[in-house]
């Protein structure tokens, strides 16, 4: 079966995940979250990746980013990925793949769910049961676009400037937005748009990128193809 043909539109969100193989445990302790997290920071600003939000789990990993050159994304995926896996091998004594072959992505539609994106991915922690609170989990974005935790890895995006006037009325209205969980539809929508690799907006953005991308963002039909000249009569 042939590859999926990845896109990656100069300035429009993406969300990521790259997943262990086999679900196995990707971060074993502190320092190898340490070390994925510089890696991201250092190829990110390489490749010119705008980082929004993150969220390092002990099997995967989340990212909302926005690219600013043509295939910065996967440039910085495979960048990362290829130095992750020689220190992981390395520190703990082992060989083979480590990731669950290429990462997956999907275009997002800024004005109706990146903000949505935001709080998926650093409601991760809490969905999983590992802490009560995103405040409370160390290796995600949350602390720096909640709580104003000066890093050098995140790039806030201008939807989220717009919160506020200034970075505390910003960071006041963002944990606002934790007071709902993601869940029902929407969550379904998030999984199933990145898993499949389609667009995550309403029809007019899938629309859009499927005319700049030449690619199909929405589900074939199912059904056999009706017959012209044909009518399909009921049971009734």
């Amino acid at each position: 079966m042939a590859r999926f043909h990845r896109v990656c539109p100069v300035g429009i969100p993406q969300h990521v995940i790259q997943r262990g193989n086999n679900h196995q445990v990707c971060f074993a302790s502190e320092q190898d979250f340490a070390v994925y997290a510089g890696w991201l920071k250092d190829y990110s600003k390489k490749y010119h990746v705008d980082i929004h939000a993150w969220v390092l789990m002990t099997n995967h990993v989340h990212l909302l980013c926005t690219p600013r050159d043509v295939h910065s994304v996967s440039l910085m995926m495979q960048s990362l990925g290829r130095c992750y896996v020689r220190y992981f091998n390395f520190s703990y004594k082992r060989t083979g793949t480590l990731w669950e072959g290429r990462f997956k992505s999907c275009l997002v539609q800024q004005e109706s769910y990146l903000l949505h994106l935001y709080r998926y991915i650093e409601l991760n922690p809490v969905r999983a049961g590992m802490v009560a609170q995103p405040s409370d989990y160390r290796w995600s974005s949350y602390q720096i676009n909640a709580l104003g935790k000066v890093s050098g890895l995140c790039t806030p995006h201008p939807l989220y400037l717009a919160l506020g006037r200034d970075p505390i009325e910003r960071q006041s209205n963002y944990r606002e937005l934790f007071r709902l969980h993601i869940e029902g539809k929407l969550l379904e929508d998030i999984r199933l748009s990145v898993n499949k690799g389609r667009a995550l907006g309403n029809n007019c953005f899938k629309t859009e990128i499927e005319s700049l991308t030449g690619q199909k963002m929405t589900p074939k039909k199912m059904g056999r193809p009706a017959v012209l000249g044909t009518e399909i009569k009921s049971d009734k």
